[in-house]
This record gives structure tokens, C-alpha cells and sequence, in this order.
């Protein structure tokens, strides 16, 4: 019999369905066990009889043990748009940092893959993940968890990839990048409708869909395709945001340099409501090239305002979403 069959061997029946693998090299034994559903005492336990059993093994002179969890996301809220240059990215920064201000537990995922920007918005520009064995640990900015491809290139590097190295990436950044639980998880998305948002659309089928467009009717018409992608996949539109709304005035009057009724329309042809109208703000412009969120540095400008509000929306709208699995866990 090998070290390994005897080590298999020495586990209690009762807790060996809950070991994942086995190796053994040097006088080490790894255990790795899935320890889903437990609380903390239970695996505390788990971890305990196993170090008993194995250590008991003639040769095995050290024993590790791993006990790996499935974590759980509450909500997944995509931000999208068919067209690029309307402000997702920085609405998604700033709805990241104001919802963990009140207390949730919140992750972002740049799935702009070729337009990547959030690292940067959130002034962790050159910030890298940390590996532990098989696990990428996010880095956190402003209470947020978050992961992006910028993270793994050289600066301004261009990022030039086909739709399988795209699927394969977005891949990652849900099952290997360890999050932990969370109560809300916002994806970045790139704009338009190829790979990306067909890739996601497949992976997370449960999530909602905000649609973001400025109050011009040619970019709110090629805004809404990003919707319409997204229901094909079975994802739910929840709702449009409408960005650079105005631009108001010191007598009180407001500018509208991009239009007026692009968001009102593209909810009314989504059929979905209008959840926030984001006015221009140069405050909110420099938060972003400054990294530093317009929700933390001037909470009350008026973008900020409008931003908080919204995020106070999502954070209690009520979701019967059973959990999305993202990776794993060791204690």
C-alpha cells in the first residue's frame, strides 16, 4: 500500500467523502476537504480529527490541512452599454465605494478587457493581486474588492486578444479570484455586444443589468442593444441610468450639452424604469483622474448626490437570487 492509500485509509469513514485530495512528500501530509456549509466550530472540528487520524500514519511526520468552502455573491449587478464614452466605469467606481459605505461587502470585476479603467478610477493603478497556491487575492481600494486585467499587464499595454482568451479571462476573474462572501458584486462591462457580454451572459445568467446612456437619442438607441443582449441570455434588466444629464448653472438653470429624454426613452422602449439621472460634474471628472471617487472626496456635489442615491437603491432593493459560487476559500 502507498503512503497515499494509507493516509486515504486512516481517515474516519464518517469524513472521508468531505476530502478532496490527498498528496504526501516528505514527511508532509496535505489534506485538502471541502468543508461547504460548515460553521467555523464544525470546521474547526473537521480540521481537528483529520490532523488526529493522519498524523497517526507511520512516516507522516507533519500534517496540512486545507479546508476549502464555496463563497457565496447575494447580488451581481452588470453596468453596460452598447456604446462606449457614456460613463460606466465611473459610474460603476463610485456605486462600488458609496455601497460599502453603508456596510456591504463589495467586489468589482473590470470586464473591460480592452478599455480596462477601473484600477485607475479608484486610484490603484499598478496595485497587483497576491496568489496563494491556486487563489488570486484581489486588491482593495476604498472598502472594495477588485480585480481587473490591468492588473496583470504592463502599463499602458494594449490588450489585443480573440473571443476564446476573452471568455477564458472573464472565466478566471469569477472562479479564481477569491472574494469571499459578498453582498454585491458590479461587473464593469465593456461596451457593445460581442464576446464579453455573451461570455457573462452564460456564466452568470442571474444577474441584473443596468443600462447606462447619455440623454442623446443616437447613443440611447445604441445604448439599449446592450439590454437586449442581456434578456437573450436570460439576465435582468433592472433599469437605465441616464449619465451627463446636465450641467447646471450657478443662476440655477441647467445646460443640457448632450440632449434632453435619451434615458426616459431608452427605459420606455426596455420598458424598464429610469433609475438615476447623473448630472455633469467636473468634480466627478477629476475624482476619476484623480482616483479618487466623487462620493468620498465631495459627497455633496451633485453627481455624488444622485450617485449615493442610487447606490442606497440597490443596496436594499429587495432579490430572490439563490447565490453565485466564486471561487474558494482556505482557513
Amino acid at each position: 500500500m502507498s503512503s497515499t492509500d494509507a493516509i486515504r485509509s486512516a481517515i474516519p469513514a464518517e469524513i472521508s467523502g468531505m476530502v478532496r485530495s490527498v498528496k504526501f512528500a516528505e514527511g508532509i501530509a496535505t489534506i485538502v476537504a471541502d468543508a461547504s456549509g460548515l460553521g467555523r466550530s464544525a470546521g474547526v472540528q473537521l480540521q481537528r480529527e483529520l490532523e488526529t487520524a493522519v498524523g497517526a500514519v507511520p512516516g507522516v511526520d507533519q500534517v496540512r490541512v486545507a479546508l476549502m468552502a464555496d463563497k457565496v455573491v447575494r447580488r451581481i449587478v452588470a453596468v453596460g452599454s452598447g456604446k462606449g464614452g457614456v460613463g460606466k466605469s465611473t459610474l460603476t467606481a463610485n456605486l462600488a465605494v458609496a455601497i460599502a459605505e453603508s456596510g456591504l461587502r463589495v467586489g468589482v470585476v473590470d470586464a473591460d478587457v480592452f478599455g480596462f479603467s477601473i484600477p485607475g478610477l479608484l486610484g490603484i493603478a499598478g496595485a497587483k493581486p497576491t496568489q496563494v497556491n491556486d487563489m488570486i487575492l484581489p486588491p482593495v481600494a476604498h472598502g472594495v474588492k477588485v480585480i481587473s486585467i490591468g492588473m496583470f499587464v504592463e502599463e499602458n499595454t494594449a490588450v489585443s486578444w480573440r473571443g476564446p482568451m476573452l471568455h477564458r479571462t472573464i472565466q478566471q476573474f469569477l472562479t479564481d479570484v477569491y472574494f469571499g462572501d459578498l453582498d454585491v458584486l458590479l461587473i464593469d462591462l465593456p461596451p457593445g455586444t460581442g464576446d464579453v457580454a455573451i461570455s457573462l451572459g452564460q456564466l452568470l445568467p442571474q444577474a441584473e443589468v443596468i443600462v447606462v446612456t447619455t440623454p442623446q437619442a443616437a447613443a440611447a438607441e445604441v445604448a439599449e442593444r446592450s439590454g437586449l443582449v442581456a434578456r437573450q441570455t436570460g439576465q435582468t434588466v433592472i433599469g437605465v441610468v441616464e449619465n451627463m444629464a446636465g450641467l447646471p448653472q450657478p443662476d440655477g438653470s441647467v445646460l443640457h450639452l448632450f440632449g434632453q429624454g435619451g434615458g426616459v426613452d431608452a427605459a420606455a422602449r426596455l420598458g424598464v424604469p429610469v433609475l438615476a439621472a447623473v448630472p455633469l460634474s467636473v468634480t466627478l471628472r477629476e475624482g476619476g483622474d484623480a482616483g479618487l471617487p466623487v462620493v468620498l472626496s465631495h459627497p455633496q456635489d451633485a453627481a455624488s448626490v444622485v450617485i449615493r442615491g442610487l447606490a442606497a437603491t440597490l443596496s436594499v432593493r429587495e432579490r430572490g437570487l439563490a447565490g453565485r459560487h466564486l471561487g474558494l476559500s482556505v482557513t
